[in-house]
């Protein structure tokens, strides 16, 4: 249609349409350079990890490495055990996943579908309990599992990981629209709560389970704090605490060496959680959205 209408006057909405196609170009470069200044420090570690020692610290604003190398990864092979360092955080990971998964979509799934007294205050407390500062909880359970003769230990490692408020509140928004009538028919063939949530609940809800693995992997695979307190012997350190070895040596003597190696190191951290997340980004984004904010 022509902006004019019949009467000679301006199409209001003509403005609008012409404007749509420039706010969103305006909307995308902004997200572009947002996303660019985020991946930049990514970028250059990736990039210093494979170049040569004096070309790390000498070789001014280069991008890419001039003459690419993976003597860095080998000599992190060499001097440190990174491979039972991740052997440890891929077993502590792994485990406390899975069964925060698991009972947050039961705990989720009897929050949402259930009707017991006091239902809506113990989910407030849950919600609560993410504003407690995780540095309060550290030393009694530190304590605790000393007592016990659990330090060093994968109970240590895995137990205080599985309880996540995260993963309840996932599922709990998930089930809230749980259809009614799958719950009805199946009650009318004579199943139990504990059947309907294996058999029909549980299996429909794929996405926000794939949505808590991603989420709850990232932040067991990159827990520092507990596992630092809690692992006394080398043998049983996590990644990210073997990682954090390689700081001293970039600000010593060996710093010529050690910058290039610890990049290397950082590298190697971030790429399981890198890799999940990009295999599983469309269902994530799915379970994000099916467990999003609901009446």
């Amino acid at each position: 249609m022509s902006a004019l209408d019949l009467s000679g006057e301006p199409d209001p909405s003509a403005g609008r349409h012409t404007g749509r196609p420039l706010g969103k170009g305006l909307l995308w470069l902004v997200g572009m350079s947002f996303a660019l200044l985020w991946a930049f420090p990514f970028f250059w570690m990736v990039s210093t990890s494979f170049k040569s020692p004096g070309e790390a610290l000498t070789g001014g604003l280069s991008l890419l490495p001039t003459v690419p190398t993976l003597d860095n990864y080998a000599r992190v092979f060499a001097q440190y055990p990174m491979g039972r360092w991740a052997l440890n955080s891929l077993v502590v990971s792994a485990t406390a996943t899975l069964f925060g998964v698991l009972f947050g979509a039961m705990a989720g799934y009897a929050l949402a579908r259930l009707t017991f007294p006091g239902r809506n205050v113990l989910f407030a407390l849950f919600i609560a309990s993410l504003m407690i500062p995780a540095e309060t909880t550290v030393v009694p359970m530190l304590i605790g599992f000393i007592k016990v003769g659990w330090a060093s230990t994968y109970q240590a490692l895995i137990l205080p990981s599985i309880a996540q408020v995260i993963s309840v509140y996932i599922f709990r928004q998930f089930f809230l629209d749980f259809p009614k009538e799958l719950e009805e028919a199946a009650i009318v063939d004579g199943a139990s709560r504990w059947t309907i949530f294996w058999r029909i609940a549980f299996p429909i809800a794929r996405a926000p389970a794939i949505a808590a693995t991603v989420i709850l992997f990232n932040l067991n695979w990159n827990n520092f704090l507990w596992p630092l307190l809690v692992t006394f012997e080398e043998s049983m350190k996590t990644m990210p605490v073997g990682v954090a070895a390689f700081a001293p040596t970039i600000g010593s003597h060996t710093q010529l060496e050690g910058y290039g190696m610890g990049m290397a190191a950082v590298t190697l951290l971030s790429l399981p959680s890198l890799v999940l997340f990009f295999l599983l980004q469309g269902y994530f984004i799915a379970g994000i959205r099916a467990g999003g904010v609901k009446g």
